[in-house]
């Protein structure tokens, strides 16, 4: 096709058929910077992945940064930071705790072993604190009574002066066996109990009285069913509770701070 050129010179021919080229050329363009692309990242620069991996981890976390964070590790939201953070201060306070119970424990042991009468005498760690166990009314009381035996004082004298400068609150439990006779119920002698082992902590033992309490709980927390008389030695028994005094969160994490110390033991 040809068309005249104004002024009269020769006609100018027209290819319209060449128009593709231009689409061609913007391919072969977009298919060049696709495959520059492939090679870069075919060669990761470990340093830059990192930073461009932190710097997103802190974009989508919960706290906006006015700069990328390069630092190495997993971003965490500051609100589980804190809880994780307060959780393994508390556990960390709470295995002190038991370092602490566990060495007033092991002296009254050494103590009453030197004098020949850790046979009657348990210990437990557990959330309230450090309990001394004192199982069976013929080793302490007389049968069906509150009046403390010879053995029994013997043994509040060793136990006293690891007891009496603790600086911690003492709780006497007194508990007794069903089948009494000398008194009306179980209450009243538990509690009696409960209440000579106090007055004898304060009156020769050097407990300052009012950091020791007494309380009664009869035969309503036995340790066994009673069917012999064997089982029901074990359940005429005073137990002396010294308290712990850290936070009530300190505390739940006792029995899990005494299962760590016990699996770091030899």
């Amino acid at each position: 096709m040809k068309r005249r050129r104004r002024g009269g010179h020769e006609p100018e021919e027209e290819h319209v058929d060449e128009r593709w080229m231009a689409s061609y050329m913007d391919m072969v363009t977009v298919l060049m910077c696709m495959f520059i692309v492939l090679f870069a990242m075919s060669t990761v620069d470990q340093a830059k992945f990192d930073k461009l991996r932190n710097s997103l981890a802190t974009g989508f976390g919960a706290v906006a940064s006015q700069t990328a964070d390069t630092a190495s590790g997993t971003v965490v939201p500051p609100d589980q930071v804190n809880k994780d953070a307060e959780a393994f201060s508390s556990l960390d306070l709470a295995i002190k705790e038991v370092d602490k119970l566990t060495a007033l424990q092991q002296q009254m042991e050494t103590a009453l072993k030197a004098q020949q009468l850790d046979s009657n005498v348990e210990f437990q760690i557990s959330e309230r604190g450090l309990t001394v166990k004192l199982v069976g009314s013929q080793a302490f009381f007389l049968p069906d009574r509150p009046e403390l035996t010879r053995r029994a004082s013997q043994v509040l004298d060793t136990i006293s002066p690891t007891l009496a400068p603790a600086g911690l609150e003492i709780m006497v439990e007194g508990h007794a066996a069903n089948g009494i006779t000398a008194f009306p119920s179980t209450w009243e002698l538990s509690s009696a109990r409960s209440v000579n082992v106090l007055r004898y902590l304060v009156d020769r033992g050097g407990v300052a009285p009012g950091r020791i309490g007494a309380v009664a709980f009869g035969s309503a927390r036995q340790v066994n069913d009673d069917s012999t008389e064997e089982l029901m030695e074990l359940n005429r028994r005073v137990d002396v509770v010294v308290l712990s005094d850290k936070a009530e969160a300190i505390r739940d994490l006792i029995p899990q701070a005494v299962d760590i110390e016990a699996t770091r033991q030899p």
